[in-house]
């Protein structure tokens, strides 16, 4: 099972960690795992759950107690199944971005780069 650390997720959201830590505190359906050393981790679950959540706040405008709702309702109601198919869509989405990202960071240590010089230029032959 894929776990995500706090600042993974933050970056994938563009928030702040506080931000998630009030989100898990106010909507009961994420529940991050911690790690021996009590660090949270993420799942693949978790990421979409804050993923369906930001949406709703930020483009949507729902209080948080409306996203609350709506998030309960998505997950009991009629279009259950629809929402499991997109939920599942979107998991492995989110699992390939993950991999890129930690590919494309690998590929930059290998080659002596930071993240941030290896975006446009093209790769030494050997």
């Amino acid at each position: 099972m894929a776990g995500y650390q706090i600042g993974e997720v933050e970056r994938l959201l563009g928030v702040k960690p506080h931000t998630l830590r009030y989100w898990e505190k106010e909507i009961p359906l994420l529940q991050p795992r911690k790690d021996a050393f009590g660090r949270r981790v993420y799942s693949g679950r978790d990421v979409t759950l804050l993923l369906r959540l930001k949406h709703l706040l930020y483009e949507r405008h729902f209080t948080i107690e409306g996203a609350r709702g709506q998030l309960l309702l998505e997950m009991t109601g009629a279009a259950q199944d629809a929402r499991a198919i997109v939920d599942a869509l979107r998991s492995d989405l989110v699992s390939a971005y993950f991999l890129s990202r930690r590919l494309k960071s690998n590929a930059a240590s290998a080659l002596g780069l930071d993240d941030g010089e290896s975006g446009s230029e093209e790769l030494p032959h050997a």
